[in-house]
């Protein structure tokens, strides 16, 4: 299968019903998108599919044949997105397994909504499970990524 990865293309030689993750991770070396639960439930696989988040651990890789797939990796070849640069500026992350799935769940909230409220922030990330606890911070750090963005 032919697969688009952050502006990349692959031919991949991949059973249909692999997952996706396995595909970035295993066949592509993309190891920043993490495996959680297996079962689409805590987020930590979150990628983009034709910039919508996606739970790559239960979408097999024959479903995005020809479809635009960015990573944590691709969210900024060239340096640190906005969303990353604030995580570090607010000091996110504590054990950070969960964080990769939690920016780009936020990127794409802000891709949509660049002045996002408490209220659409915790609509968009309350699917992204993070052990540590540390959501007052990712709310803080997706506002001023926000904030960030529209200083450019």
């Amino acid at each position: 299968m032919k697969l688009k990865v952050n502006g990349q293309d692959h031919d991949v030689a991949a059973p249909d019903d692999m997952p996706l993750l396995w595909v970035l991770r295993d066949l592509l070396g993309l190891t920043g998108t993490k495996f959680g639960c297996g079962m689409a439930q805590c987020g930590a696989c979150t990628v983009h599919l034709d910039g919508q988040p996606v739970r790559s651990c239960v979408l097999p890789a024959s479903g995005v044949n020809g479809r635009a797939v960015t990573t944590i990796e691709g969210l900024a070849p060239d340096g640190l997105s906005a969303v990353q640069r604030a995580w570090i500026e607010e000091d996110v992350v504590q054990c950070g397994y969960c964080q990769p799935g939690q920016i780009m769940a936020a990127a794409a909230l802000l891709s949509v909504r660049p002045n996002p409220t408490d209220a659409d922030i915790d609509a968009a990330l309350s699917a992204n499970l993070c052990r540590c606890g540390t959501y007052q911070r990712i709310r803080k750090a997706v506002h001023r990524a926000a904030a960030l963005a529209r200083s450019k």
